[in-house]
């Protein structure tokens, strides 16, 4: 009986430890980001809406994010970097509601569409190539709240988005 109790515990114990000895389906510990760039130069995002000047405020958050999420450096020079990033900003707005007896909009929205390119510039690989990323802010001008609020929110969701694009696929 003691050595059915002992065979029966010895196989539960082996059917939990194999398969953490193999690695197969359990965590790892390595980078979310391609360990063989350092260095990223991240051009001026293009717009090709009538709004300007969102542009700088998306290229300014993605460098931003890239420098305090990645273990890449942002490099002003673009002969000194590793890989290059670029992209284009497209805005649209819409209308979310409206009050029913004027038909004058209550709630907007936001969307800030972001076609991102991350090109390895030392093999001349794609490791993005044109992913769209979307990101949308709402406001309200009843709320005392503008379009300019509404972009920023968006822009800067957009900004974390495409960091997260950088990550390596699970």
């Amino acid at each position: 009986m003691k050595k059915t109790f002992f065979l029966i515990g010895l196989l539960v114990a082996a059917a939990v430890l194999i398969p953490s000895i193999g690695g197969c389906g359990g965590y790892q510990n390595n980078w979310l980001y391609p360990q063989n760039i350092r260095t990223v130069y991240v051009e001026m995002f293009d717009t090709a809406s009538f709004r300007r000047g969102h542009e700088y405020t998306l290229t300014d958050a993605v460098c931003k994010r890239i420098e305090s999420q990645t273990p890449y450096k942002i490099v002003s020079d673009r002969d000194a970097a590793d890989s290059i990033l670029s992209g284009r900003l497209d805005i649209g707005t819409s209308i979310l509601s409206t009050d029913r007896y004027s038909g004058q909009p209550i709630e907007r929205e936001t969307l800030a569409t972001v076609t991102v390119t991350w090109k390895d510039l030392r093999t001349g690989q794609l490791l993005i190539d044109s992913l769209p990323v979307h990101a949308t802010g709402s406001y309200s001008e009843q709320l005392g709240q503008d379009f300019e609020y509404a972009i920023d929110r968006a822009v800067n969701k957009a900004a974390v988005r495409v960091v997260e694009l950088m990550e390596k696929p699970w």
